[in-house]
């Protein structure tokens, strides 16, 4: 990993507390002490592992630029993709609470962690009853979005597979002020998507020019999206905002 990046901690901290504050009601002492968490920011690469399964748990990470994925590695190493991470996302912070990772996260591109000891995650969280919440909240979040994967997968055809996963990026880049929510770039292959819609490299290719041809979508570069059509793209993805719990600001 990168070198240490000094410059970043006050940056990395604002977000950490603006992420918390719209899932929980946070005091100024809460605040301050968000702010005064020890960190390490550092630049992560594309590829990147920043927690593999089995992995002794001794840090927690927050995303605070660039994308990753968590997966899971089956028999005959074939990989299941089962989150996308975006800025503002912890990558792993359920192992500030397990002993080892359960699932591997890996970068997409190119991106800035910020790096929480176990032990000082766990301190706050003993400390600060509202900061706590809050992060249950977005473990809660997490399997929310995870059941809804979990139904994309199970249930749903693969255009339907693929509409829903860019209707669901498109509202998380909006969200997170990366992105207009009609335009925006997608920062996974052709075979990225099939790991995370269970499908082939060749059918996602063939599903993505049928969403064009029918005019739902349109891509200037193979991953440039542009919603064309937000309603019928939605309806063909059998997709609702309610998973997401949105604050009403963002919904």
């Amino acid at each position: 990993m990168a070198s240490v990046m000094a410059e970043g901690k006050g940056a990395s901290s604002e977000l950490l507390v603006e992420k918390l504050a719209s899932r929980h009601r946070l005091d100024e002492e809460d605040r301050s002490a968000l702010r005064d968490l020890p960190c390490t920011v550092q630049v992560a690469n594309p590829n990147q592992f920043l927690v593999r399964e089995g992995q002794v748990a001794r840090q927690c990470s927050f995303l605070l630029s660039g994308f990753a994925i968590r997966h899971k590695i089956v028999a005959g190493g074939r990989r299941q993709i089962v989150a996308i991470l975006i800025r503002g996302d912890f990558v792993d912070l359920q192992n500030s609470m397990f002993g080892f990772a359960d699932h591997s996260v890996q970068m997409l591109t190119r991106g800035k962690i910020s790096l929480i000891g176990r032990r000082d995650m766990r301190g706050l969280l003993r400390e600060r009853p509202n900061v706590a919440q809050a992060m249950w909240m977005e473990t809660l979040l997490d399997n929310a979005v995870l059941r809804e994967w979990l139904a994309n997968l199970g249930r749903r055809d693969a255009r339907s597979r693929i509409a829903h996963l860019l209707c669901e990026f498109a509202v998380r880049m909006k969200v997170a002020g990366l992105a207009s929510g009609i335009e925006c770039d997608l920062p996974m292959s052709q075979e990225q998507l099939a790991d995370a819609t269970g499908l082939a490299p060749a059918y996602v290719n063939r599903t993505l020019k049928q969403l064009e041809e029918e005019e739902l979508i349109f891509r200037a570069t193979p991953r440039s999206i542009t919603i064309a059509d937000w309603d019928r793209l939605s309806e063909a993805g059998d997709f609702t905002m309610g998973y997401l719990h949105l604050s009403d600001q963002d919904a």
